[in-house]
């Protein structure tokens, strides 16, 4: 009666197993644990490989966190290298979202708030001059401004657009991005590979049965001792997962005698270039995200440099015949202030262009045509490895998480119903 349950231990905890190493992947987002005493001291000690286990923290503490969460920036910069970079530089993805759109759309926002910002910005540098200024001037000031705008705004495109590989590092917009939000990171994982990952956690049950029959038949006819179940159980856990994730990506390209022909995620991979597409445009290259990294990433104060040293001189240009007797009003020095003023208020337009949610989806989605047109031409190699080099290296851990639990239902079957 005791060998007829193998089977059903093998079977229950071969899917167990694979459930629970799913979860493993991508839960938790953060870090739970507990302190160990003197393990804080003895962490530096530890060899490399151990250090970067989700398992332990330099701070002292013993826990778990998610290994796609724990890795968010390797995973990203593999993606980066992987994926990202073979679909072209971040100039290729400017130029898909269309620079005249966005200079145009930058030019509508721009009319309807710079005649505000030009007031604020002289009634601050000089408030008895804009007081003073006869009606005719001050709307000459305006209509020249207005009329200069489009003109600003095409040298604005074209500097940006001549030095934008320089002005963003994707990998690093990605990684910040992708650490910042690892919940992301998760989605991406669960949107590409939901039914090859459904078909781990059922694998494990398949696979586990039929090696419980095997077990019992060694048990029977070939060695009956206590320490053959927990044994067997290490192997079939270990072999479960690793069978599991070989037939997820492997073969790469068909084998007539693979009984499965090739790697299940490689057999969709039309669709999953369609949901890959579909993620990156509308989360990580997004206008929005190009934007902030250009303002605010590592070379933010070049792109400003860059637009102040276009706006001065067309600042200057827009105040147009007005220039003489505002100068001459201000003062030389006073003057130069208040150029340098308007070209910084008018970068102020730019988190307007890159925070409008609906001419971001309009964008969004000629991201999303270029990334699936060129995934399309990405060979079986190349894909598989998009999505298996970022948790290739941490393979291992779930292949010995199954070892475990293989083992612990060995010695859970001997304390019912013995040897």
């Amino acid at each position: 009666m005791e060998l007829i349950t193998v089977p059903l231990f093998t079977g229950i905890i071969g899917y167990i197993t694979n459930w629970t190493g799913v979860l493993m992947l991508f839960k938790p987002l953060t870090f739970y644990g507990f302190k160990v005493p003197g393990l804080k001291t003895l962490f530096p000690l530890l060899p490399k490989k151990i250090q970067v286990l989700p398992l332990i923290r330099s701070d002292g503490k013993i826990g778990w966190q998610g290994i796609v969460p724990s890795r968010a920036d390797k995973m990203a910069s593999l993606a980066v290298d992987k994926g990202l970079s073979k679909l072209g530089g971040v100039s290729d993805f400017y130029r898909t979202m269309d620079p005249d759109q966005i200079a145009a759309h930058f030019t509508t926002v721009a009319e309807a708030e710079i005649r505000g910002v030009v007031e604020k910005i002289i009634e601050r540098e000089n408030p008895t001059l804009w007081r003073n200024l006869p009606s005719p001037i001050k709307e000459a000031i305006h209509a020249r401004i207005k009329q200069q705008l489009p003109e600003i705004v095409e040298a604005l495109k074209v500097e940006i657009g001549e030095n934008i590989d320089e002005l963003i590092d994707v990998k690093l917009m990605v990684i910040k991005h992708f650490s910042q939000n690892p919940q992301l990171l998760n989605d991406l994982f669960m949107i590409m590979g939901r039914k090859e990952l459904t078909f781990m956690q059922n694998f494990g049950f398949y696979f586990g049965v039929p090696m419980g029959f095997v077990l019992v038949f060694f048990l029977e006819y070939v060695h009956r001792e206590w320490y053959v179940l927990p044994v067997g159980g290490i192997i079939i856990g270990w072999v479960v997962n690793y069978i599991g994730i070989s037939m997820i990506f492997e073969p790469v390209f068909p084998k007539w005698f693979c009984p499965w022909r090739q790697g299940l995620l490689l057999k969709r991979q039309p669709e999953i270039t369609v949901l890959y597409a579909e993620m990156v445009a509308e989360k990580v290259m997004t206008l929005e995200n190009i934007g902030d990294e250009l303002l605010h990433g590592p070379s933010g104060d070049r792109t400003m440099a860059l637009l102040e040293h276009t706006l001065k001189p067309a600042a200057d240009k827009a105040v147009g015949p007005a220039r003489l007797m505002v100068k001459v009003a201000m003062g030389s020095k006073e003057y130069d202030r208040l150029k340098d003023s308007m070209s910084t208020e008018v970068t102020a337009f730019a988190p307007m262009i890159y925070e409008d949610a609906e001419f971001g989806r309009e964008q969004s989605s000629k991201i999303k045509e270029f990334i699936a047109k060129q995934m399309a031409l990405m060979g079986p190699d190349d894909f598989v490895q998009l999505l298996r080099s970022a948790i290739k290296q941490d393979e291992w851990l779930l292949f010995v998480h199954g070892g475990v639990l293989g083992a612990f239902a060995g010695f859970l079957h001997l304390a019912i119903f013995g040897v």
